[in-house]
């Protein structure tokens, strides 16, 4: 159950068909990609960028009412551009070596004997499994329903993943996206400031940007004032969605656990590309990448994705941020070299039909282009996520 990729594809009927030609000239192309998304079986969406704020669909399928473009969601994997902020922040301060074995600066916690850098963990080059095995998490469709309350310490979920799995590969040789080494970074920020790692997030970041929004709420399971109420399919017909916004997700607290909004994550994309947070140096480290696959590549906590090389713009338009998948919420944050910011939701994400996880896609690609007009969908890079 946990997500793997999100697809981004683009198609014709995806992006002009759902609605009619006269009222596609008047609807802004962002509002008409959410509308699209949501006629295809998405309950909700919102999108957000400097020019934009946008909502379509339901925030909870129970009474009427829309999506608050100005509410709250989790953010899953969002999440890791924050953690890898705070560690490139860390070395700034000469306190972690960006290519210093993680076993140097967390002695045991890891079984293996190969060393595994710091500059690994946040590219995704170390080659520590995923995540945690089926029978530590999720196995079925239910227990994400079952299992809302499981608590999790900041390193049970590291030593339940490592003890019980080999590395991917040999750490350096190959690229793996990996849940577990960005719990690990999480840990490194705690033990180096001695503090908890929703402290530091608070101090450092959320604090001084002024990110209301913005927090790790570790085991405060409750969404205060959502944008919307996030579902899943958990169970066959005749049973309907299954309301999964209440959730603890400590064992995601370094990979995926926090909270916020579009204005936020706009406003922190900013602040990070404009020097606020890291010097130019390691701002330009973050952004020196390796290869995925098909426009796809990553760097330290942040995606780069090619729009052209995707096949998702004609334009050769490059953007960087970051996927998040969780059950209940699909979020993307992207941002070019020109200020564009765009975050969007949608509140179904691991078993959204192919035709909404596509479509739920085409309102953050809008905001950079006109989708490619193509008569069949495309398959695009994978974007890895929570």
């Amino acid at each position: 159950m946990r997500r793997t990729v999100i697809a981004i594809a683009c198609a014709t009927m995806l992006s002009v068909t759902a609605l009619p030609a006269v009222a596609a000239e008047k609807t802004d192309p962002r509002q008409a990609a959410m509308d699209a998304a949501v006629a295809a079986g998405i309950p909700g969406m919102v999108a957000v960028s400097d020019d934009f704020r946008g909502v379509s669909g339901v925030a909870s399928i129970e009474r009427p009412g829309k999506p608050d473009a100005s509410g709250r969601w989790r953010i899953a994997s969002v999440s890791k551009v924050f953690v890898a902020t705070l560690v490139l922040q860390l070395v700034a301060e000469e306190r972690v070596g960006l290519d210093e074995p993680i076993q140097r600066l967390l002695p045991g916690l890891l079984p293996y004997p190969e060393p595994i850098t710091v500059r690994q963990l946040l590219q995704h080059t170390s080659g520590l499994p995923r995540d945690l095995l089926p029978e530590d998490t999720w196995s079925s469709p239910a227990e994400v329903d079952t299992e809302r309350f499981e608590h999790f310490d900041s390193d049970d979920m590291i030593r339940l993943s490592v003890t019980k799995q080999p590395l991917q590969f040999k750490p350096g040789t190959s690229w793996a996206y990996s849940n577990t080494g960005y719990n690990v970074l999480g840990l490194l920020v705690e033990k180096t400031t001695r503090k908890p790692l929703e402290r530091v997030l608070a101090e450092r970041i959320t604090g001084p940007l002024h990110l209301r929004d913005t927090s790790l709420p570790r085991d405060f399971p409750f969404l205060i004032r959502p944008a919307a109420r996030g579902y899943e399919q958990l169970y066959d017909a005749p049973r309907g969605l299954t309301d999964v916004t209440t959730y603890n997700y400590s064992r995601y607290y370094g990979a995926g656990g926090m909270v916020s909004s579009a204005k936020d994550l706009n406003r922190f994309f900013e602040a990070l590309f404009g020097g606020r947070l890291l010097p130019a140096e390691l701002v330009a480290q973050m952004k020196k990448t390796v290869p995925v696959d098909g426009g796809m590549e990553y760097g330290l906590g942040l995606m780069k994705l090619n729009l052209k090389a995707a096949g998702a713009c004609a334009e050769d338009i490059s953007i960087w941020g970051h996927g998040g998948d969780l059950p209940g919420f699909a979020t993307l944050s992207f941002h070019d070299e020109s200020g564009k910011n765009v975050s969007t939701l949608a509140t179904v994400d691991l078993t959204a039909s192919p035709d909404a996880t596509l479509k739920r896609q085409l309102p953050m690609i809008s905001e950079f282009c006109s989708p490619v007009p193509s008569t069949r969908a495309v398959a695009q890079a994978p974007v890895p996520s929570l």
